[in-house]
């Protein structure tokens, strides 16, 4: 049997200190900060407490839960000496793990809330609650209702959520803060707290986010991140006079918009991208783009390396060849052997803008990423593409607004799309 050292947010989450029918708690921290485990812990001590309760372990994905939380209950019955179809069993089609002494845990993803209506419970545990809709966190609250044993003493309903923090205000930051109850509580444990993670790992994870990324999930803060400008941070000091070298391996990133089409030029080396050119073209094909771009480079000595959107691997009805077949033919004619390096499929913008936004300042203060004053619409969007109010969704212009309010609206949102598909196939945010 193993005797575990908690950390003290992990005790502060484990513990209830006080007295009402029902806790809920949330423990919010950063990457590393224990809080899968804990939550996974606190469920195979309640099932051991009350013989016979039944709990519930729910998630947005039940994917989540089968390759996270699942995998640390099952680490903790290792540690703690339970051998399967001895003092547990695991059904794998009913997702449900029952125990000797009567308790039985479910394990389901959260999606649609109207599959737990049917449950009654004595407790709940919630992976990545920032993903749940706060009508689901209702329903799974009324579902606490299942009858305590006579001889369950000093028994409390809960329901137990371990979460990275919110990016915008949302329903956490309603109940846990704004409308704090003495039942609801919220603990925070920043990664920089785990003492039991290597010494490197923190300032890897500063060297990899942007200052705001970092300080929501790492250091376990509430933040606003989808607020304003996509990119944060972005100043004077990422515009730089680029010379191209045609010796060093030139990067084309295409974002495939007809009006306009956006293809950024870019060297890079290990930890920094330079976008030395752009090629912004208002309707018009990608056959006649890449003819530009061949115009602009005619003898280049290095490589040639594609990136970019990868929906440009696929055929429409319009065309016998994808939009990088035309590329990779009009280059072979040319004399190249241009090298593709793409994803099978495009990453969620999100992902796309946290890459991005790390190198154009990361939280140590570093600039990774500089842009050539030639390309004029990339540094536009910079200082104009925003997010919708109040979400994480890209703000991109309608036809209407670009008719009757400024033209140049249509030129927001493909440069940056273009661009950040190359920082993100490089350096992905892991």
């Amino acid at each position: 049997m193993v005797q575990y050292e908690l950390l003290k947010a992990q005790e502060e989450f484990l513990n209830i200190p006080h007295n009402h029918n029902l806790d809920v708690a949330i423990y919010q921290g950063g990457y590393g900060s224990g809080k899968t485990w804990a939550g996974s812990l606190l469920g195979i001590l309640l099932s051991m407490k009350y013989k016979g309760c039944v709990g519930l372990v729910g998630a947005n994905e039940y994917e989540l839960l089968k390759n996270t939380t699942i995998v640390d209950y099952f680490n903790h019955l290792d540690l703690m000496g339970f051998i399967p179809d001895k003092h547990y069993i695991y059904n794998k089609t009913d997702k449900k793990l029952s125990f000797k002494n009567g308790s039985v845990i479910y394990f389901k993803g959260l999606e649609d809330s109207e599959k737990i209506k049917s449950l009654n419970l004595h407790w709940v545990e919630v992976e990545e609650a920032s993903q749940i809709s706060h009508s689901t966190f209702k329903q799974l609250l009324a579902r606490l209702r299942k009858a305590p044993k006579e001889d369950w003493k000093n028994f409390q309903y809960r329901l137990f959520a371990h979460t990275n923090p919110e990016s915008s205000k949302g329903w956490i930051y309603k109940h846990f803060v704004e409308t704090k109850k003495d039942n609801y509580r919220l603990i925070i444990a920043p990664t920089t707290q785990n003492i039991y993670l290597p010494k490197h790992f923190v300032d890897e994870l500063k060297s990899a986010y942007d200052e705001n990324y970092y300080r929501i999930n790492v250091l376990g803060e509430f933040g606003d991140y989808t607020s304003g400008l996509v990119v944060k941070n972005f100043s004077h000091d990422n515009i730089k006079n680029l010379k191209y070298n045609d010796d060093l391996p030139l990067h084309l990133t295409c974002d495939f918009n007809v009006d306009p089409m956006c293809w950024l030029v870019a060297h890079k080396d290990e930890n920094t991208v330079y976008y030395i050119d752009e090629i912004v073209i208002e309707n018009t094909s990608t056959q006649k783009a890449i003819e530009e771009f061949i115009n602009r480079y005619p003898k280049h000595k290095s490589d040639i390396i594609i990136n970019g959107d990868a929906s440009g691997d696929y055929r429409n009805c319009t065309s016998e060849f994808t939009n990088y077949k035309i590329i990779e033919n009009a280059l072979k004619k040319a004399g190249y052997k241009p090298i593709f390096k793409l994803r099978p499929f495009n990453p969620p913008i999100k992902t796309r803008v946290a890459a991005f936004n790390a190198k154009v300042k990361n939280a140590n203060g570093e600039i990774n990423l500089f842009i050539s004053p030639k390309c004029k619409w990339l540094i536009y969007n910079m200082y104009n593409l925003k997010f919708k109010e109040g979400t994480g969704i890209i703000d991109v212009p309608n036809y209407y607004q670009i008719k009757t309010q400024d033209r140049e609206l249509k030129f927001l949102s493909h440069p940056f799309d273009a661009a950040s598909y190359l920082v993100e196939y490089y350096w992905a945010i892991k």
